[in-house]
């Protein structure tokens, strides 16, 4: 399937699996600082939509405004930070290296790269929207 061109119908019916959606108030910054500290590939980019691919995963970033007729717009809090309880896991990636990239990216390190005892090493980056990042590779 070609992200640039494939119409949103035949994307839509193309979806397997799992899916993650994040609503954002500014899907080109979301964009901007995922793809370099995550090293994720962005799909149609635009104010309204972007599709991003995690290696061979794939999610879609939503900005409120096309949310317009979903139940979850009202459910947003008008201050951020909005995602607050998601923590989202890369277990691709390296968090030195992650951390290294995410302040000038516009994250906030809530945890630098700490080993776990559950066999991870990890750190946790706050997107603007709120949302945990949390990047990590085995021990």
């Amino acid at each position: 399937m070609d992200y640039e061109t494939v119409s949103a119908e035949t994307f839509g019916a193309g979806l397997r699996g799992i899916g993650l959606n994040l609503l954002t108030r500014d899907v080109r910054r979301m964009v901007e600082q995922l793809c370099p500290v995550f090293g994720m590939t962005a799909h149609r980019v635009s104010d309204d939509f972007a599709i991003l691919r995690y290696g061979d995963q794939l999610f879609q970033v939503h900005s409120d405004g096309t949310y317009a007729r979903n139940p979850l717009l009202d459910l947003l809090p008008e201050n951020p930070p909005r995602g607050a309880g998601l923590e989202i896991r890369l277990y691709d990636t390296d968090p030195d290296e992650a951390a290294s990239k995410a302040e000038d990216a516009g994250f906030t390190v809530l945890q630098p790269p700490t080993d776990k005892p559950h066999g991870l090493r990890e750190c946790t980056l706050l997107c603007a929207d709120g949302y945990a990042w949390v990047p990590s590779r085995p021990l």
